[in-house]
């Protein structure tokens, strides 16, 4: 029974030495919503917050938080950045063009979005398949507003459910400790 225990364990979370100590956020980038590049290295010296986001979810109006949470700490060195994704309930079934009016018309938020990507499953996001490997089983996405938080340098810090509000203390007591 132990190592039945054991295997998971390994299964779950352990990941190889290599994806964790040769790569950081910096080799990523994504597609902003307007197709250029959104190059992660072109945020070195920011903390980042990655969220995976979704138009017509119950947790959608977390929009709203994250801008909050983005002008509280911009000047300090917070960017967010959101990952449109229709993983989950299919609730971000728009193109670009459709994702940009929602957001604009609804939320008016002034942080980085980028096109719509898959967050989970084969044909993951590179960014989603890397952070993985230092979140664990537990830590992927199982839903929309899914958060990672990366460091000044690139590196992977912590992870926050869907249902975990940008506005908690949580978050924005991490925030502060690393920015």
């Amino acid at each position: 029974m132990k190592a039945y225990f054991l295997i998971i364990y390994f299964l779950l979370y352990l990941t190889p030495l290599e994806a964790k100590t040769t790569m950081n956020a910096y080799q990523f980038y994504f597609k902003s919503l307007d197709g250029k590049d959104l190059n992660l290295a072109d945020y070195k010296g920011k903390t980042l917050l990655i969220v995976n986001t979704a138009s017509q979810c119950g947790l959608t109006p977390q929009y709203k938080e994250l801008e909050d949470l983005y002008q509280k700490y911009k000047d300090k060195g917070l960017k967010i950045i959101a990952v449109p994704s229709n993983n989950f309930g299919k609730q971000e079934p728009g193109n670009a063009t459709d994702i940009q009016e929602f957001i604009a018309s609804n939320f008016k938020i002034s942080f980085l979005v980028t096109e719509k990507n898959q967050v989970i499953g084969d044909n993951a996001h590179p960014f989603y398949k890397w952070a993985a490997t230092h979140a664990g089983f537990l830590g992927t996405p199982k839903w929309n507003f899914h958060k990672y938080l990366i460091d000044k340098n690139g590196n992977f810090i912590a992870w926050y459910a869907s249902t975990t509000k940008p506005s908690s203390k949580k978050i924005q007591k991490k925030i502060e400790e690393i920015l």
